[in-house]
């Protein structure tokens, strides 16, 4: 299970989570869509990873995950 947040420091609590960038999550999260990976659309919400998923599956993911974090 996963969320990222984009700002600077760790989230710790409700407070510090409330100040990260809403906008530059969601342009990953497209970045995500444009090459085929589905995350939540808010950054409330978590992303898993289960048995389900190949390795195959993970290193696409990975590999999106990189692309989108540059188009950032």
């Amino acid at each position: 299970m996963f969320t990222p947040f984009f700002r600077e420091g760790e989230v710790t609590d409700y407070a510090s989570a409330m100040k990260a960038d809403k906008a530059m999550y969601g342009r990953y999260f497209h970045g995500m869509l444009k090459r085929g990976v589905y995350l939540p659309p808010a950054q409330w919400e978590a992303a898993f990873v289960s048995y389900a998923h190949t390795e195959k599956d993970l290193n696409i993911a990975i590999g999106a995950a990189a692309e989108s974090f540059r188009d950032l």
